[in-house]
């Protein structure tokens, strides 16, 4: 049996946004030059102006590629989320677990045709979400072949050269010199990622996102769960005409909510020419985007709609996802609606590790036990 979320009419979505809890960071976690996986913040990044007038195709023939035709599932995120609650000794207190790409898709939905699916399971009274890795290899499988002048992997390239050019492995004061102006010719590597971890909530719904982070402006706080003022970096063509004009502000829209979901409160974007070569960068308030955008008298999207529709989503998907088995939650490309089916009646898939499931049925075991007794001291 399918249970369908209708899109459309988009208009019943408009009007106040719906509650929206701050993002809190609660662990993270990183992974390094060759893509292992490690507790903690080890592949932090701080940001620092890049230089201008540089060419973003250039060591396109070094780059370091992270191969992900591999399905990791939600394991790295899983892990973390375990190591968190080993520490306090009780569970997250969330309704959804999933990674930020996924949050994106259900939030940009009102807006965007582009079809996803994801797999969901319940486990211990939460949805757990991942992509469904087989519908992306297909899809790009039947992509439309690229004729473009310049291939299309190098134009893919520029995003994480922008990164390169715009990042330091420490904050500046321990930078040389010499390595922040060697920047436009290090090796690109987008292999090393840092990864926060965030407890958030849309409306009635309490989420737990895991997401990449590019970079931070000056430090973390010393107070866990206070704001961090970390950076999103994009790069976009040079605004010429409003065709133009019109296209970067559908890209505003999942910058923002790529931003909005992590508490990522500014973004930089890259301004490059039609051949690659970075010519200016401009700084984006994320909170300030929506109103920007809803000012320029034909808005293209609406972010309370974007978070009045996910309250939605997840409220009914909440209801809809109520035993084990396996989901898909799919989206038929410009479909009106989102569909949700049970693919498998029992178990969890591969979305829930058997070392998590191990470990809070240990934690469980753990709670249920009566507290020891405190005898005293006998006189």
């Amino acid at each position: 049996m399918t249970a369908g979320f209708p899109i459309q009419p988009v208009a019943r979505f408009a009007g106040k946004s719906e509650l929206v809890k701050r993002p809190k960071e609660f662990a993270c976690f990183s992974y390094d030059a060759d893509h292992k996986f490690h507790l903690g913040a080890q592949s932090l990044k701080w940001y620092y102006t890049p230089d201008l007038n540089v060419d973003l195709s250039k060591g396109f023939e070094t780059f370091i590629k992270h191969d992900d035709s591999v399905d990791e599932h939600l394991d790295s995120l899983l892990t973390t989320i375990a190591n968190y609650e080993q520490k306090t000794l009780k569970p997250i207190d969330a309704h959804i677990v999933t990674w930020r790409g996924m949050m994106t898709k259900i939030m940009a939905a009102p807006f965007d045709d582009d079809g996803f699916e994801m797999n969901a399971t319940l486990y211990r009274g939460c949805i757990f979400i991942e992509e469904n890795h087989a519908y992306k290899q297909a899809s790009r499988a039947n992509e439309r072949p690229w004729n473009g002048p310049i291939p299309q992997e190098v134009m893919q390239y520029w995003g994480y050269k922008f990164e390169t050019l715009s990042t330091l492995p420490r904050p500046w004061g321990q930078t040389s010199r010499d390595f922040i102006e060697s920047r436009p010719d290090h090796v690109v590597n987008n292999k090393e990622q840092y990864c926060s971890v965030v407890r958030t909530g849309i409306g009635k719904t309490i989420l737990c996102i895991g997401g990449e982070v590019d970079a931070i402006w000056d430090d973390k706080p010393r107070t866990q769960g206070d704001p961090i003022n970390w950076v999103e970096l994009k790069t976009s063509a040079v605004i010429q005409n409003d065709r133009q004009a019109n296209n970067f502000e559908r890209k505003l829209m999942k910058f923002w909510i790529q931003s909005f979901l992590l508490g990522v409160p500014k973004i930089i974007v890259g301004f490059r020419t039609q051949d690659g070569l970075l010519v200016e960068t401009r700084e984006f308030r994320t909170m300030e985007i929506p109103l920007m955008v809803k000012q320029n008298g034909r808005p293209k999207w609406d972010g309370d709609t974007c978070v009045n529709f996910a309250s939605g989503f997840l409220e009914w998907l909440r209801q809809t996802i109520t035993d084990e088995g396996v989901w898909r939650i799919k989206r038929r490309p410009r479909s009106a609606e989102i569909e949700v089916f049970k693919v498998e009646e029992v178990g969890h898939g591969d979305i829930i590790t058997d070392e998590f499931m191990n470990w809070r049925i240990k934690l469980e075991l753990r709670q249920a036990q009566p507290p020891a007794e405190d005898k005293g001291t006998e006189e």
